[in-house]
């Protein structure tokens, strides 16, 4: 049984569906964390308030990696019964991830510049949290919209059969 172009291109939606968000989350991450650096060093005190506005850009990764693991479950990777899918299958579950990978991995990124920014609120009013923490998490929404739209590409509208 050898492995079939849609079998590569279902490994590639597996990968883009991780990689994507997972970048961007760490960029997101990466640049809340670099603004709030200085804070915590002038006030270890605002530490927890600057992690919360940290963890918020890591959202998409763990929905990119969760999108990952159902379409695994989808193609059978688990079971070790990986389907033969034909190459209009393959395109299919590309077609599938291209929501939760191209939204999330963007969105990750301008959330975390928006969480960035809030750094700055917390340094000047730390009881003025909640503002920046809605702000971001006005991004958030459209990375749930697009984890929302591919989960339920790959659950219902993925008429996958394989080759025998």
């Amino acid at each position: 049984m050898g492995v079939t172009v849609g079998m590569i291109l279902g490994f590639l939606g597996i990968a883009l569906a991780v990689a994507l968000p997972g970048v961007g989350s760490a960029m997101g991450v990466g640049l809340v964390g670099s603004a709030g650096s200085g804070v915590v060093t002038e006030d270890p005190d605002k530490f927890g308030q600057i992690l919360l506005l940290q963890v918020i850009p890591g959202t998409q990764g763990i929905y990119g990696l969760l999108t990952g693991f159902v379409l695994m479950m989808k193609l059978g990777v688990f079971s070790g019964n990986v389907l033969r899918l034909t190459t209009y299958e393959g395109f299919l579950v590309i077609m599938a991830v291209l929501p939760v990978s191209i939204v999330g991995w963007l969105s990750a990124i301008h959330q975390g510049k928006v969480a960035a920014a809030g750094v700055g609120v917390v340094a000047k009013r730390p009881e003025e949290l909640g503002k920046p923490v809605t702000f971001a998490a006005m991004v958030e929404t459209y990375a749930v919209l697009s984890f929302l739209a591919s989960l339920l590409l790959i659950m219902f509208g993925l008429p996958l059969k394989g080759v025998a």
